[in-house]
């Protein structure tokens, strides 16, 4: 099988992933829940994570990395723990329902006003309107780092700086970057930054999380055990139990602990300077076929390794399975979770074919691709 779809999630991880997910299993055990052997082993593995994740985004507080079961926990963590009652958020089009059905629920349920930086139909966010959307009342800027379905590469600083000058925080949603992009907290100036562990970080399923600023306090979305601090009868304040209510999934931790080893040994550049090349090649490609559209691909704009297209006359979830079924390649068809973008392409009704390339997917695969929908378009 070609894996075309790492905006979704990586199969293709480092073998020491897998490796470390099955020592895990037969013989960690609770990390902060006992002082034996295979207690202490399933600690140790955590506390690595945390450090070599905070090293990864240039951060200088591991002990503030949180750790979730993914990036839509995180979010919800960062979004119901920090706005109150007559708070005003600014969002934009590019973003996944893990930051906008958060966000409307709570307007939904009259805590907050919400208002949205728009996106163009060819894919850019009017910046030029940010500063209009700014109240006195507003309270946070949450944003994605990148369009999970065109790739586009969102203004992380200038958002951050705009929120910063009005009194607000920057939430940042790292998603489909963290892994694939250097990505520097304070350079983006981002007070919250959720991750998942199981898109381009290329850790397991089941893992997640956030860095929160110190000088930030969040509200616990979930209460229970930490393994200390028992007689207490409120979730601790001291920090990362404050936020880790649970047992964590220690055996998905050791695997991310892991994959960030890997990618610290690697180097982010080389990944991203990989993806940029397949990507480039993918789209001039495509380009080239009759009847395909892709969609947000301007020449001169920054890019993850994602495509969204269409071709003519086929419907985009019969053309994602005749590339599964006929050439055995996988992609994602629909509307990936984001209707707003989906709504300025013009492309709600139809839905779009997406194509994400990761650090395993190879030149020959992004031919093979191409062939593919040669062959459909010339059918």
């Amino acid at each position: 099988m070609i894996y075309l779809n790492n905006a979704a999630t990586t199969i293709q991880k480092p073998p020491a992933v897998a490796e470390a997910v099955v020592a895990a299993m037969a013989g960690a055990g609770s990390s902060s829940r006992g002082a034996s052997a295979s207690d202490l082993a399933a600690a140790r593995s955590v506390a690595g994570a945390r450090v070599k994740l905070a090293r990864l985004i240039g951060f200088t507080h591991p002990e503030r990395v949180i750790f979730t079961l993914n990036a839509t926990m995180a979010l919800n963590i960062a979004i119901f723990g920090s706005l109150r009652p007559g708070d005003h958020v600014i969002t934009t089009d590019f973003e996944h329902n893990s930051v906008l059905r958060p966000l409307h629920e709570l307007e939904r349920r009259g805590v907050i006003e919400l208002d949205y930086l728009r996106a163009d139909a060819a894919g850019r966010l009017h910046m030029e309107e940010l500063e209009g959307l700014f109240r006195p009342s507003t309270r946070a800027v949450v944003a994605t780092h990148a369009s999970n379905l065109t790739g586009a590469i969102t203004d992380a600083a200038a958002l951050a700086a705009a929120a910063h000058a009005h009194g607000a925080r920057f939430v940042l949603d790292a998603s489909q970057t963290l892994g694939a992009l250097p990505v520097d907290v304070a350079a983006l100036g981002a007070d919250i930054l959720c991750f998942t562990g199981h898109k381009a970080l290329m850790g397991p399923q089941g893992t997640g999380g956030l860095a929160v600023a110190p000088d930030l306090e969040l509200d616990p979305l979930v209460h229970g055990g930490t393994g200390v601090k028992s007689a207490d009868p409120f979730q601790p304040l001291s920090w990362p139990e404050h936020l880790e209510a649970g047992t964590m999934n220690g055996h998905g931790l050791a695997g991310l602990d892991a994959a960030l080893e890997f990618l610290l040994d690697l180097g982010v550049d080389r990944v991203a300077e990989h993806e940029a090349a397949l990507r480039e090649r993918f789209v001039a490609g495509a380009r080239a076929i009759p009847g395909i559209t892709v969609y947000g691909a301007e020449d001169g704009h920054a890019h993850t390794g994602v495509v969204a297209l269409n071709l003519a006359g086929v419907d985009s979830s019969t053309l994602a399975d005749r590339l599964a079924f006929e050439y055995d390649i996988a992609t994602r068809a629909g509307l990936h979770c984001a209707p707003r973008i989906h709504e300025a392409l013009g492309t709600l009704q139809t839905g779009a074919v997406r194509f994400s390339f990761g650090w395993y997917t190879r030149p020959d695969d992004v031919d093979a691709a191409l062939r593919a929908l040669a062959d459909i378009a010339a059918a």
